[in-house]
């Protein structure tokens, strides 16, 4: 017995193996994971919405707003580039993976996805869409109306893998995340200046009008905790710096105040239509003050590089723009943006934990 355990021998070997193994899956089950109140379950998670959680329906379109090409993925699953745009996770898999669902959400139009991806929630974002229904057809994306008309073709197949009762119980206990109005400010209202029709009061109004359509759209369909991220301060991004903060580069105030204005209204829009629906919690998540904060003091947060991202310069490249041609960063972890436009994956990581700090006990 003792010449079995000791250090070298086969079965010592084997041993220590099978406990490793354990143990690592162990931490992997445990670390990170948040803690739900008792009889309390989150099935899945689901997306809607923009880049920030596209996690790769943009892949096969005919758009130049995509990202499956290095160095997008740097550090998603040993360098994968999936679709997402940032150099790992995205808000929509650290949710999933904070509350214990899975490690990542796939996209809806992932070939590869699976009968069972399906039961713990997928994300229809596309990168670069908007609430405005011109913003997706000005890139060649998917606007939320197909995004919804896949999320009706999502149920038929929930509904043919599990049954109708437990399609019903899965929708009305999931969080459901939507995320947009980057797009409709920064490129259809200013930089494409292709709603010129309308002031920016107006033009909020457009954009919070078509988010509370669609909240009510998938609420019709079943969804029940519905979380809508405010639009960011959009002006600080380094793309928006670039074209409209000057030589020096300083945050686009104009833009940061569309934003302001807009979070305004749809918080609002929301917090009546929480009232007034029971048994449903649609909640407004402000991301704006957040990430402001992260980047007016980034040094406090552990960054040392703000106003570029992580590729080529960092001033303007994102999408196509950032491309295995460019030199990437060494170290995504000490920019607050990996791309001229999307944060990094350790700033969308502070960001969630402040998100479900505040809101989670909102939404269960």
């Amino acid at each position: 017995m003792l010449m079995n355990l000791t250090a070298g021998s086969p079965m010592n070997c084997s041993f220590f193996l099978r406990f490793l193994i354990v143990l690592l899956a162990l931490c992997y089950k445990t670390m990170g994971v948040i803690k739900l109140p008792p009889n309390v379950t989150v099935p899945a998670v689901i997306a809607f919405g923009d880049s920030i959680v596209d996690s790769g329906n943009n892949n096969n379109l005919k758009t130049l707003v995509k990202c499956n090409f290095p160095p997008y993925g740097k550090d998603f699953q040993g360098g994968v580039p999936s679709g997402r745009f940032c150099n790992g996770k995205i808000p929509s898999d650290i949710i999933a993976e904070e509350l214990g669902i899975k490690g990542y959400v796939p996209a809806y139009l992932d070939p590869n996805l699976k009968s069972s991806d399906l039961l713990t929630g997928v994300g229809f974002a596309s990168g670069a869409s908007g609430y405005d229904p011109l913003t997706p057809q000005i890139a060649s994306v998917i606007p939320l109306s197909a995004q919804l008309d896949m999320f009706k073709e999502y149920i038929g197949k929930l509904k043919g893998i599990v049954g109708e009762k437990r399609t019903n119980f899965i929708l009305s206990n999931s969080l459901f995340i939507v995320v947009g109005g980057s797009d409709d400010i920064a490129n259809t209202y200013y930089v494409v200046h292709a709603r010129l029709q309308y002031d920016i009061p107006a033009y909020t109004d457009l954009m919070s009008n078509s988010a509370i359509n669609f909240v009510k759209e998938i609420h019709k369909l079943g969804a029940r905790r519905i979380a809508v991220l405010s639009a960011p301060p959009i002006g600080c991004v380094p793309s928006q710096r670039t074209l409209a903060g000057g030589i020096v580069r300083e945050c686009a105030e104009k833009y940061n105040d569309a934003a302001k204005l807009f979070n305004s209204k749809i918080s609002k829009e929301l917090d009546s239509f929480n009232h007034n629906s029971p048994n449903s919690r649609i909640v407004y998540i402000d991301v704006y003050n957040p990430l402001l904060d992260i980047i007016l003091n980034y040094q406090k947060y552990g960054y040392k590089v703000v106003d570029r991202g992580c590729c080529g310069t960092g001033k303007l490249e994102v999408a196509v723009l950032c491309n295995p041609l460019d030199t990437t960063c060494s170290n995504a972890s000490e920019y607050v943006f990996w791309d001229s436009y999307h944060p990094t994956e350790g700033v969308y990581r502070q960001l969630v934990t402040i998100v479900l700090h505040n809101y989670l006990n909102k939404l269960i």
